[in-house]
């Protein structure tokens, strides 16, 4: 739904996720480049293709943008961020500890999750092209492989990517990066499942206490989302690029 207006509270238990729609107007990019960083700026000049940098531009920039809606006395430029050991992004300085965020993008589609706890969320765009059943017999737990053998050739590329972007929203929520084995874990993907994390090793006991779910972003992509502890509402909402609130 359009995003509301105003400041946004995020309640405990809640989880907002965040449609950016990357491909803009192109007088849109330097607005929103004003926004970001001079590191994120000079990241997103090392790109070889213009598409791919402009892209970068605009989710970088409405991630501040987003977080600035819950955060009415820090402007987005104004936000700071630290990166953790293993990678993973979050606030620093003034709003530090005040929630956690995470940012996913693959082709046109970006996606932010914001939440009072470790939240992790991916988006992938589907291609028929990959040698997926390859990257599955490595990266796939024995469990999910043998749910993907058993769906219809037809159903694979989906079912691929739909465990793919759960197993890689729980990592991401985790903030373990490669640190965490893949096969550790088990997914749900079968088309007629819903998204879930089905089992933990060696704790058999931690897929309790996370909560996830595949999320509808649009005709040729897959995406999830993983949060710690019961997700008691998740709220969706796409992004807009309001001229008033740029370089707010």
């Amino acid at each position: 739904m359009p995003e509301p207006d105003g400041v946004i509270t995020l309640a405990t238990g809640a989880l907002h996720v965040w449609k950016i729609d990357l491909d803009v107007p192109a007088d849109a990019h330097e607005r929103l480049g004003s926004v970001l960083a001079d590191s994120e700026r000079e990241h997103a000049r090392r790109f070889h293709l213009a598409r791919d940098s402009t892209r970068f531009v605009v989710a970088h920039a409405a991630v501040r943008l987003i977080l600035a809606r819950y955060l009415p006395e820090t402007p987005a430029a104004s936000l700071v961020f630290s990166t953790g050991s293993l990678g993973k992004p979050d606030l620093a300085g003034p709003a530090a500890g005040q929630f956690q965020f995470n940012l996913s993008h693959s082709g046109a589609v970006g996606l932010c999750a914001v939440a009072r706890a470790p939240v992790g969320v991916d988006v992938e765009r589907l291609r028929d092209d990959l040698a997926f059943g390859d990257i599955a017999a490595s990266h796939f737990s024995p469990f999910e492989n043998a749910a993907l053998r058993a769906l219809p050739p037809a159903q694979r590329v989906a079912a691929f990517f739909a465990g793919w972007t759960r197993k890689e929203a729980y990592i991401k929520a985790r903030g373990d990066g490669l640190t965490l084995a893949l096969t550790s874990f088990d997914v749900a993907l079968a088309p007629d499942q819903p998204a879930a994390l089905v089992a933990t090793r060696p704790d058999p006991d931690e897929a309790r206490r996370w909560s996830m779910s595949s999320l509808e972003v649009g005709a040729g992509y897959a995406a999830a989302v993983a949060v710690a502890g019961e997700c008691r509402c998740l709220t969706r909402w796409r992004w807009s690029m309001l001229p008033a609130r740029v370089g707010g």
